[in-house]
């Protein structure tokens, strides 16, 4: 099956056409391509055609809870097309050791589902502060012992999320890192001396910056500024108008770089749903529509999708459509070290969106099929 996409692409210089061949652009140029195509998407004036978006913390979507087992994450697979969403991390919030272990072993049975693409697991915890733990339950919580990581590091999850400072973390960090996990830093009370003692370890991304860990003050910066300031850091950032402050996001930008923030949703099962009551991690949340919380009132994962997320940021000073895009695709990728993802080229893989004017999904595309069209 060939595919010909004629419009504005993003990340494509002057070509204005994008060949699909199976599950792989063959061909990006202008005019017409070297092979006759079965079928022709053609963008209107405004739509963008774009990389698929790629999300690495997926707590749930649409009623289904990413720990609920191997039939809500192919569920999640076939929802996610829906919000331009081709690849994914399923996470889970801090639990047992070997209850990670076991998700991180359901989410690798689920990596051929047909839908957005199972990348691998994001375990969130159990190795976090309790003073920063958020809606993680305090119980659940773990120090990163030798034996405890063995359990983690023998499962191979895709991304892990630790407290730098606990006993042993550094030395955890070291080994996720050298067996190809990626090390996130997040639920952390850690100072700037700590974080970059984290980063020297092996951290390369943080978590929800800014959430679950200590302000920046001008005296006391703590580990957030530590992974703003280090190139090798990429930082997770939910820009849903609610976790983070929009000016914020705007200043995040200026000090990081497009280049190192990834945009994350961090949404849960009310995401993509009704206000109502859902489930983060088999745990009780309450959704108003925009806002998900503990019925205590703290911030518990969100209710955004990433169209949300790349418009908030495209409407920033001095952003663009372009470049909003980028943050949910071409960073996450480089991430995970995913080359063939995130990005329009003659041999990535061809999971594509059409946004359209209002910058919601019009069409999805994974693996040369579309998974998802905007009914007419």
């Amino acid at each position: 099956m060939r595919t010909l996409f004629r419009g504005a692409l993003h990340g494509a210089g002057a070509a204005d056409s994008v060949l699909v061949e199976g599950e792989v652009i063959t061909w990006v140029g202008r005019g017409d391509p070297p092979s006759r195509p079965d079928e022709e998407v053609v963008a209107a004036p405004g739509e963008i055609i774009a990389p698929g978006f790629i999300d690495l913390q997926v707590n749930g979507y649409a009623g289904h809870d990413a720990a609920a087992g191997a039939d809500s994450i192919a569920a999640l697979s076939d929802a996610l097309p829906a919000t331009g969403v081709t690849a994914f991390l399923p996470t889970l919030i801090s639990a047992p050791v070997e209850v990670g272990a076991d998700f991180a072993a359901t989410v690798g049975a689920a990596s051929e589902a047909q839908g957005a693409r199972v990348l691998g697991a994001h375990i969130e915890g159990p190795f976090l502060n309790p003073s920063f733990r958020g809606a993680h339950l305090r119980a659940h919580l773990a120090e990163p012992t030798p034996e405890n990581v063995d359990v983690i590091e023998a499962a191979r999850p895709r991304l892990v999320t630790l407290a730098p400072e606990l006993p042993g973390a550094l030395a955890a960090a070291e080994r996720l890192h050298r067996s190809g996990i990626v090390v996130a830093a997040g639920h952390t009370g850690a100072d700037f001396e700590q974080g970059r003692k984290a980063i020297a370890a092996g951290v390369r991304f943080a978590t929800h910056i800014y959430n679950a860990m200590p302000p920046v003050h001008h005296r006391r910066p703590g580990i957030a500024l530590a992974l703003l300031l280090d190139p090798r850091v990429t930082v997770g950032l939910i820009a849903d108008g609610e976790h983070v402050h929009a000016s914020v996001c705007e200043q995040l930008l200026r000090v990081k770089g497009g280049g190192r923030v990834a945009l994350t949703t961090d949404q849960t099962s009310a995401a993509g749903a009704p206000p109502g009551t859902y489930a983060l991690s088999g745990r009780p949340v309450v959704s108003d529509g925009r806002v998900v919380r503990l019925k205590d009132g703290t911030l518990a994962g969100s209710a955004a999708s990433m169209p949300d997320l790349v418009r908030l940021m495209a409407r920033l000073p001095g952003m663009s459509l372009s470049r909003a895009i980028s943050l949910a695709s071409a960073v996450p990728a480089r991430v995970l070290g995913e080359r063939g993802l995130g990005r329009i080229a003659e041999g990535a893989c061809a999971d594509l969106v059409v946004m359209d004017v209002e910058m919601r999904i019009r069409l999805t595309m994974i693996r040369g099929v579309v998974k998802f069209r905007q009914p007419s």
